[in-house]
């Protein structure tokens, strides 16, 4: 196999199981000393989560050969945001290699084979199998569940359709990829993409088939809050048809709309408070296939010159004061999570091979659980840090070694930040794990245990 050995430097490595468990054993033996040991601190994290197992299955393939492995290096370049080309950046010989039980880094060529012999499907259930750990885990309470587009700019020089956000902006080629948000707990269910010919619509309808395989709400449980452009009849007859969900769409605000919102006598409004009225009566669209719907019309403002109207469709009967006020503003957690998460792997566009591109991208969603539970269980300051920071000054920034005693690894950090933290939840690790009903036994590390010290 091809590793990158430096900037400039590559190298012909045995990938065989026998020569990788050689090397791993020959490394451990060398000790390693490096600043990014902090890796090894989504260890537990992976052991808790079952991210060994996933990878296993996703690549079809046992734990002694190459292929998980590869995998694993893939989240970890991710939990690192660095997923970007090999060969202008060196993560060998700092302890990266060997927390994903590999005595090398691959190299472009041998990761771009990898993902190039997956499909888009076996992605897809990988994000399926990752969605029902986190939903057991309680990381998603399933009430709400925002769906918005993630346009990222692309360079390629294939022809394709152009994007603009207005009418005053040049079109830009753009490779786009559709989000799936829990809003209470802001963390992803799952996504979509493909090529940037694909609407809205028809990405929403794959999307939603995602998340109700991971999520199975009971029908009505879960309200979708979707943005002006899944305002189509497609979109609502595939909703009220075909999924458990209900679905919650601004209208978009024309004359026309407003001409008609003004049309509604006074009387028909319920004032809620000051400045604040709500209606709501039934709807169909021009196109019938949509069934029946409901508008949900706001009203603010106290003096009718001042008046400003706003209107939603619904699929379902609700109260519309709840799912204006308190619902559908949280569809905003989205574009928090954008700016929080996506130099994991979501900020910028490779390639166009929709195989490589899905399983590129559900590695980084590996990486996101991952580090949600090292943030969950270290609390202030580490939780509130987004990715770039989170790996720049954790992951990336602690000075340590890496030695072997007895059948367990130990990783010594020296001057870690908030230290009493950290021995609170690594010294002893494996007893603590063991007191979890986990087996501290790390199987992409020959079965050695890991613990932690700090000085």
């Amino acid at each position: 196999m091809d590793t990158q050995r430096t900037k400039r430097k590559t190298r012909r490595e045995p990938c065989d199981p026998a020569s990788l468990e050689r090397g791993v054993r020959q490394l451990l033996a060398d000790k390693i000393s490096g600043n990014l040991v902090g890796l090894w601190l989504l260890i537990p994290e992976h052991l808790r989560l079952g991210t060994w197992d996933l990878l296993c299955g996703w690549s079809g393939q046992p734990g002694d050969r190459v292929e998980p492995r590869l995998a694993l290096q893939l989240v970890h370049e991710a939990a690192l945001c660095t997923p970007g080309v090999r060969h202008q950046r060196v993560l060998s010989q700092r302890g990266f290699e060997l927390a994903q039980g590999l005595p090398f880094v691959a190299n472009d060529v041998a990761i771009h084979n990898l993902l190039a012999q997956h499909t888009v499907a076996e992605a897809q259930r990988l994000q399926v199998a990752l969605g029902r750990l986190r939903r057991a885990s309680g990381d998603y309470v399933g009430k709400l569940l925002a769906i918005d587009p993630h346009r990222m700019h692309s360079y390629s020089k294939r022809q394709m359709r152009r994007y603009r956000d207005d009418q005053k902006a040049r079109p830009f080629k753009v490779a786009p990829t559709f989000f799936a948000l829990d809003p209470d707990t802001h963390q992803p269910v799952c996504f979509t993409t493909a090529t940037s010919a694909c609407t809205a619509t028809t990405a929403a309808i794959e999307l939603l088939s995602l998340a109700a395989e991971i999520l199975t709400p009971q029908p009505g449980q879960t309200l979708v809050l979707a943005d002006v452009e899944h305002l189509t009849a497609e979109l609502f007859h595939h909703v009220q048809r075909q999924t458990p969900f209900d679905l919650l769409v601004p209208m978009k605000n024309d004359r026309y709309l407003q001409k008609q919102l003004r049309s509604i006598p006074a009387e028909a409004f319920t004032r809620r408070w000051a400045g604040f009225a709500t209606m709501k009566q039934p709807y169909h669209m021009a196109e019938r296939q949509a069934g029946d719907l409901f508008q949900f019309v706001q009203r603010t403002g106290e003096r009718p010159a001042d008046y400003r109207f706003g209107a939603f469709l619904s699929t379902s009967d609700r109260d519309e004061v709840e799912a204006l006020t308190l619902d559908y503003p949280q569809r905003w957690h989205v574009e928090e999570f954008y700016n929080a998460h996506q130099a994991l792997g979501w900020k910028r566009a490779g390639t166009l091979n929709l195989n490589i591109r899905y399983a590129h991208m559900t590695m980084a969603l590996l990486a996101q659980a991952v580090l949600q539970q090292l943030r969950r269980r270290l609390g202030e300051p580490f939780s509130g840090w987004d990715a770039g920071h989170l790996a720049k000054a954790l992951l990336g920034g602690l000075e340590g070694d890496v030695r072997v005693h007895d059948d367990t690894i130990v990783v010594t950090y020296y001057n870690a930040p908030n230290v009493q933290r950290l021995r609170q939840h690594y010294e002893g690790l494996p007893n603590r794990l063991a007191s979890e009903h986990i087996d501290p036994k790390i199987p992409w590390l020959y079965n050695f245990k890991l613990d932690f010290r700090f000085r």
